[in-house]
């Protein structure tokens, strides 16, 4: 069973309450909690060795993951994080100074967002070690911005560039929360996503929540110099092209908004963000599924991206 599958039968009969306003299905759940002018945003997600990270990644780089990764996700939703609670499964050899090092990496980035980590648990895991993190943010209210509300005639934007990831990218990403802020302030997103499983995959999402289909141009997607590289060192590397649709970990953001926006958007893009590309990659339609568009004439999209059961 895929990954996607497996999680549609989980979240079928999932209880509820008055407080949700966004359940299972987005990459934050969205939450009444009292204030007026706000509602809450709830996020989790875990890094594990061997599968996010080797044995021999940097400790400080692992903390930056684990924590990055439910950042990227409030980015995603247009929100602002606030605290951070961390579970951490280690095999009974760890080492001392490795572990401290990964809470390195956390505080510093948590601290660059201002984000308190206020707690946590601690357990034994002998297949090496796991790192959970449940992080809170908030939205103004009406504010955050859903993978469903993407519609027929949108552009389709990406920040910076795709692809290539494990050559260091995915252990060193920036969450693009001020972007993501700045651009719900003023151009209003109509649906928006971190990419994390590979653009192919991810945009999908934004498709089934919002019932409607896109056409990419294939020249347009950008990719990054790693994928490139990684494609020209041998016959068992992906097409540079494929790496940028596939690859995951990305932890961009993928969005769209009104095509009457786009212009200004990339107009103000470049004077409030200008060491970040910002892209158009394509549109969308008012049909199903994602056909791509190169010199040879548009064909289906049969590429996805990554998925933990394949």
């Amino acid at each position: 069973m895929k990954e996607f599958e497996l999680i549609r039968r989980l979240t079928r009969g999932l209880p509820s309450n008055s407080s949700v306003v966004v359940g299972a299905g987005d990459d934050c759940a969205v939450l009444e909690a009292g204030p007026p002018d706000r509602l809450l945003l709830f996020k989790t997600d875990a890094v594990v060795e061997g599968v996010h990270f080797t044995a021999g990644t940097p400790p400080e780089r692992i903390g930056h993951k684990a924590l990055g990764r439910c950042l990227s996700d409030i980015a995603a939703m247009a929100g602002t994080p606030t605290a951070a609670l961390v579970t951490i499964g280690l095999p009974r050899d760890f080492k001392t100074e490795s572990v401290e090092g990964i809470y390195a990496g956390m505080n510093a980035l948590a601290r660059r967002y201002e984000v308190a980590i206020v707690g946590g648990e601690t357990t034994t895991n002998p297949g090496g070690i796991f790192i959970s993190v449940a992080l809170l943010g908030w939205a103004p209210r009406g504010k955050s911005v859903l993978r469903s509300g993407a519609e027929a005639g949108d552009a389709i934007f990406v920040t910076g560039e795709l692809g290539g990831s494990l050559a260091g990218k995915h252990l060193e990403f920036e969450p693009r929360l001020a972007e993501a802020r700045w651009l719900a302030q003023h151009f209003a997103p109509h649906a928006m996503l971190d990419i994390s499983d590979g653009l192919a995959g991810d945009l999908r999402h934004i498709l089934k929540a919002s019932r409607v289909g896109t056409e990419l141009l294939a020249t347009a997607i950008p990719i990054s110099r790693g994928a490139r590289l990684a494609a020209k060192a041998g016959s068992a590397a992906k097409p540079a092209l494929l790496a940028a649709l596939t690859d995951g970990e990305d932890f961009e953001l993928l969005f769209t908004v009104a095509s009457r926006n786009a212009v200004p958007l990339l107009d103000g893009w470049r004077k409030q963000f200008p060491k970040l590309a910002l892209t158009c990659i394509g549109k969308i339609t008012a049909g199903e599924g994602i056909t791509i568009r190169d010199k040879n004439g548009a064909r289906p999209l049969t590429a996805h991206g990554y998925d933990h059961f394949a």
